[in-house]
């Protein structure tokens, strides 16, 4: 009941090759205060400009995951003190990673939102879980924004672990809030 239980911060960063946009790096640090154990987890995922993962780098309170898509499979590796193991998940070439405890990543999805529901796979690196959602821009609607009225683009995922999902961009295309009913939880941009 609006009681911060943790803070995200992230930043994307273009990457250029020579006069080109060869895509992006979106670094995201999320960490949890509310917990019975605080946790912190911090992705970084290398974006192409097709708006799909290349590359996943993704600190966890204890190890490590790394992942890369190849030849129809998103490879994971766990690594951790002493202890190394990989999964592999079928994969298709529209596939976003996202984590249901680190909302940046949403961004990646919202990305690919138009108005008419199309389908995409997910792949959630901690639970080693992939998914298939379906996505919708519904357009521009009234919402709160820290407490106070707001109009912003509204883009609906549904259909995997995490129950419908709502998305919530401000007119320049920036994640401003995302909201997960099931888990009664809401992660809102602090005004700058």
């Amino acid at each position: 009941d609006t009681a911060e239980v943790g803070r995200e911060t992230f930043r994307i960063l273009e990457r250029r090759v020579g006069d080109s946009t060869s895509g992006w790096l979106l670094d995201a640090s999320a960490r949890w205060t509310g917990a019975l154990r605080p946790a912190l987890y911090a992705p970084v995922i290398e974006v192409g400009r097709d708006s799909m993962t290349q590359a996943l780098s993704f600190n966890v309170s204890g190890g490590r995951i790394t992942g890369q898509p190849n030849r129809g499979r998103f490879t994971l590796r766990y690594i951790s003190p002493g202890v190394e193991r990989a999964r592999e998940l079928p994969a298709d070439r529209a596939l976003v990673v996202i984590d249901d405890s680190v909302f940046t990543p949403y961004l990646l999805v919202a990305w690919r939102a138009r108005a008419a529901p199309e389908s995409l796979t997910v792949v959630f690196p901690r639970s080693a879980m992939r998914a298939r959602v379906v996505m919708q821009d519904l357009g521009v609607e009234s919402t709160t924004l820290n407490r106070d009225q707001a109009t912003l683009r509204h883009v609906l995922v549904s259909g995997g672990p995490a129950g419908p999902v709502h998305l919530w961009l401000g007119s320049d295309g920036r994640l401003m809030k995302v909201e997960l009913p099931d888990r009664k939880l809401t992660a809102e941009r602090l005004p700058s």
